[in-house]
């Protein structure tokens, strides 16, 4: 979940607490660099074919390596699977994508003219990019619908988000958004009586409703039952397309499902990219990472 989305879901809760106690509250409230330009929301351009690019990035923590001239690229609408052992780089690489973590060197861009190196964290997130992390993170004293609601692109003040109300276009998006996301059935819950797996949609949900061009997503399915698991399979088939997606997974079962490419990281570079009966037969992937 993105940083401003985090800060004004807690202003959200307190304004919440503040109502059921009856008090009152206030507002208070390639590819060159030298080429990039500042992008407004949802322009992003993928004319060259590629919506993500990595090239020779290396980042060292403490004189170990942890990303080493790692180059990648990421298709319009693509579904990447992305594998490999522990300490391979992959949450470091989400970590560089999303601005949390600057490289040491190399290059990254969001389509062909954003340098995302320009970039701070929450201005990343703005610019089309979620990225959701193992654990969900959901306002829990809250309904799945006001968690959605939350995440809607509306101004956030406290004194706005209490007197807010969606207009046809907005109710329509947030209806269809809990049929995606298998939640329709569960709209006035707390968020926080949810299984594991319903919290993990409902903070996709959450992204998605943040109109996203590109969604980082870090072991979606750990911790999930067989049913949750296999429902997860069918949402992110059905974003494929429409976003592109980018997902970290030990699951093999999981990855078989849904991927098309899988690209295998090592040592904080690729190691090998193909279908995944093709990385899976590749003898330095079951030699640093499948075994036999």
């Amino acid at each position: 979940m993105t940083p401003d989305l985090l800060e004004q879901g807690a202003r959200r809760v307190e304004a919440h607490s503040a109502v059921l106690t009856g008090l009152n509250n206030t507002e208070s409230g390639g590819r060159n660099a030298s080429t990039g330009r500042v992008a407004t929301p949802g322009e992003v351009d993928v004319s060259h074919g590629r919506i993500l690019y990595l090239e020779d990035v290396s980042v060292s923590f403490d004189g170990f390596k942890a990303i080493n001239k790692l180059s990648l690229d990421i298709a319009p609408g693509e579904l990447r699977c992305i594998i490999g052992p522990n300490g391979a780089g992959k949450t470091t690489m989400m970590d560089i994508i999303t601005g949390k973590t600057r490289p040491d060197e190399g290059t990254v861009f969001f389509g062909s003219t954003i340098d995302l190196l320009r970039y701070k964290e929450a201005e990343i997130a703005q610019l089309g990019i979620g990225r959701k992390f193992q654990k969900p993170t959901v306002f829990e004293q809250l309904t799945v619908f006001e968690n959605l609601e939350l995440a809607l692109k509306t101004h956030k003040g406290v004194k706005s988000s209490m007197f807010f109300k969606l207009d046809s276009q907005q109710g329509d998006r947030l209806a269809e958004m809990l049929v995606t996301i298998q939640l329709a059935g569960s709209v006035n819950r707390l968020a926080g009586n949810l299984s594991h797996g319903q919290k993990q949609w409902l903070e996709i949900g959450m992204l998605l409703m943040q109109d996203p061009k590109l969604l980082l997503l870090d072991e979606p399915v750990a911790g999930m039952t067989d049913e949750e698991t296999a429902r997860t399979a069918e949402l992110f088939l059905t974003l494929k397309g429409r976003h592109s997606l980018m997902v970290v997974e030990h699951d093999m079962s999981f990855i078989r499902t849904i991927s098309e490419i899988v690209t295998v990281l090592c040592d904080g570079a690729v190691l090998a990219q193909g279908t995944l009966d093709q990385v899976q037969a590749d003898e330095r992937v079951i030699e640093v990472y499948l075994g036999r």
